[in-house]
């Protein structure tokens, strides 16, 4: 299915990319980090688990075993701090 994931503020730096249309082959948020961590690199690196990030399905925060549909928009970004 395909999915429509968008990078922000440090993803978006260091993967170079602020948005992108994914083949993803799993039907949850896990499958497909798993699934961009096999890039390697850096995607490797900042997916990682431990590592600090969100995941937003259609605009709503969602756990990683949420389930993903057909044109769902997924985005990715860093925990975000107030002052």
């Amino acid at each position: 299915m395909k999915v429509r994931v968008l990078y922000f503020a440090r993803l978006r730096e260091r993967f170079g990319v602020g948005e992108e249309s994914v083949e993803c082959a799993g039907t949850t948020v896990a499958d497909l980090l798993v699934q961009l961590q096999a890039r390697g690199g850096a995607w490797a690196d900042e997916l990682a688990a431990g590592r600090a990030f969100r995941v937003a399905v259609d605009q709503v925060i969602a756990p990683l075993d949420a389930a993903l549909g057909e044109g769902a928009e997924v985005a990715i970004f860093p925990p975000v701090t107030g002052g």
